[in-house]
């Protein structure tokens, strides 16, 4: 039985995801704490509306504490967070597009949009005409992904935009490396062919 810690602040973030594990929620809370601005954020980018973004915050932490037990640290918490909020995401995809909605419904304002983003750039001395060429670059790549396959698109995002590695990816969608190196290859395929430049994606696979 966990007996909670009146002094949970002071606890390891190993210690405390052992004993989330263990069934404690109160080290729950504080493990999730450490992620929730950074999935949030995450979110944000995928969904492009503050409110949805809130809500699939809160449904990948509700399914990361119902299915806490099945993580076994062969890839980084964070990873493995991402990818629940992915599928939190790609499920709320198909419901809006099998309802007759348009998605222009749910805006973000852009000049609002790109400020927030470059509030969280590292400062690097780039101009900001060069923030905006990366920032329209890396949107153009996003609705790309957003044409493949809901498996090819969860394997490209952690790989890409979560910079996992493959034993991660594998780790955190209960597959094999081989499966993952096999999606990755057909979801860059199918990008090339929609004439982008992924020359930059390419990397190691």
């Amino acid at each position: 039985m966990v007996i909670a810690d009146d002094r949970i602040d002071a606890r390891e973030p190993n210690l405390l995801l052992a004993q989330a594990r263990a069934g404690d929620a109160e080290a729950f809370c504080e493990v999730a704490k450490a992620h929730e601005t950074r999935l949030f954020r995450q979110a944000v980018v995928l969904c492009r509306n503050e409110a949805v973004a809130e809500d699939l915050l809160a449904e990948t932490l509700l399914e990361a504490w119902r299915s806490l037990g099945r993580f076994d640290a062969t890839c980084r918490l964070s990873t493995w967070l991402y990818a629940i909020l992915l599928h939190r995401y790609l499920k709320w995809v198909r419901r809006m597009t099998s309802r007759p909605v348009s998605l222009a419904q749910f805006p973000v304002a852009e000049a609002q949009r790109r400020r927030q983003a470059q509030e969280t750039l590292p400062d690097l001395g780039d101009s900001p005409a060069d923030v905006v060429a990366r920032q329209d670059t890396a949107e153009v790549m996003r609705r790309a992904i957003a044409r493949l396959p809901d498996k090819h698109q969860r394997v490209l995002l952690l790989r890409f935009f979560e910079d996992a590695s493959l034993p991660e990816i594998a780790a955190a969608l209960g597959c094999s490396v081989g499966t993952v190196k096999s999606r990755l290859h057909h979801a860059l395929e199918k990008l090339r062919r929609m004439n982008l430049n992924l020359a930059e994606l390419r990397g190691d696979t």
